[in-house]
């Protein structure tokens, strides 16, 4: 609870001192754009998902940082979407985060530490297989007397 008043306190003291430098009509464009960011963030998830979900099938990352990338991306665009100077700092802050932890993670696939774990299995799969001939076995049960 105190957590929450002093970041109330803060936000307040940013967005007034913001504001009254700015003017209102520019304040109101700026959480407009914000907002605007936040949501084109949330819906361009998916594909972020996506890539992260690959980076953690191609082991290049572990599932700690799978979590933390998605979850700094979820909480840094619900804080864009806010209005407010503070809330709006503190979700680019977490999406430039972002964009670097994904960066780094780029440069470590291209490096070659990161390949299919089951690109081999699957040859080896097809090359058994292909020397395989289908047989079906029908025996005839005759009673015994």
């Amino acid at each position: 609870m105190i957590y929450f008043l002093v970041y109330l306190f803060l936000e307040v003291i940013v967005s007034v001192n913001i504001s009254s430098a700015i003017g209102g009509l520019a304040t109101f464009i700026e959480i407009m754009f914000s907002a605007f960011i936040g949501i084109s963030i949330l819906v361009n998830f998916r594909k972020t998902l996506v890539e992260n979900m690959t980076a953690v099938s191609y082991s290049c990352i572990d599932l700690e940082q799978f979590q933390r990338l998605n979850l700094f991306t979820l909480f840094g665009a619900i804080l864009l979407i806010l209005p407010g100077f503070l809330t709006d700092i503190l979700g680019l802050l977490m999406q430039f985060g972002v964009v670097t932890s994904m960066i780094v993670n780029r440069y470590n696939v291209k490096s070659g530490n990161c390949k299919p774990q089951f690109d081999g299995y699957d040859t080896n799969i097809k090359q058994k297989d292909s020397d395989v001939i289908d047989v079906e076995i029908i025996s005839e049960h005759t009673p015994i007397k």
